[in-house]
């Protein structure tokens, strides 16, 4: 991904990527269906609420937000690794999507720590 995009376009592309996958996963019976209202769950999360960070009330209010965003970063990467580790879904067409799902959450734990740095500049 381009390094200029913004995180929100970086979440908000993932999400719709998560979208198409849930919707591949959908056609296959039994687990992958399971497996996939879960993955669309966390994966689409992750883009809202950095979305609802940008409105923030206070460096308080976002740095709760991106921290959601994370935990829901981290359960997508999971689901994903479970998908593939599993063998329900080729690792070739699945590995892109848990590869950019990994860069957001390195993206997220960096800027967590510098809001916490922020606020820990201010008490």
């Amino acid at each position: 991904m381009n390094q200029n995009i913004s995180i929100a376009d970086k979440t908000k592309a993932l999400a719709i990527r998560i979208v198409k996958a849930c919707t591949f996963l959908d056609e296959k019976p039994g687990v992958c269906r399971i497996l996939s209202k879960q993955l669309l769950r966390s994966g689409t999360s992750i883009g809202a609420n950095v979305r609802e960070a940008q409105s923030s009330q206070s460096d308080k209010d976002f740095l709760h937000k991106l921290e959601i965003a994370l935990k829901e970063e981290r359960e997508t990467e999971y689901w994903l690794e479970i998908l593939i580790e599993s063998e329900l879904v080729e690792k070739k067409k699945f590995e892109l999507l848990l590869q950019e799902t990994r860069e957001i959450g390195k993206i997220l734990v960096t800027s967590t720590r510098k809001v916490k740095e922020k606020i820990n500049k201010h008490n």
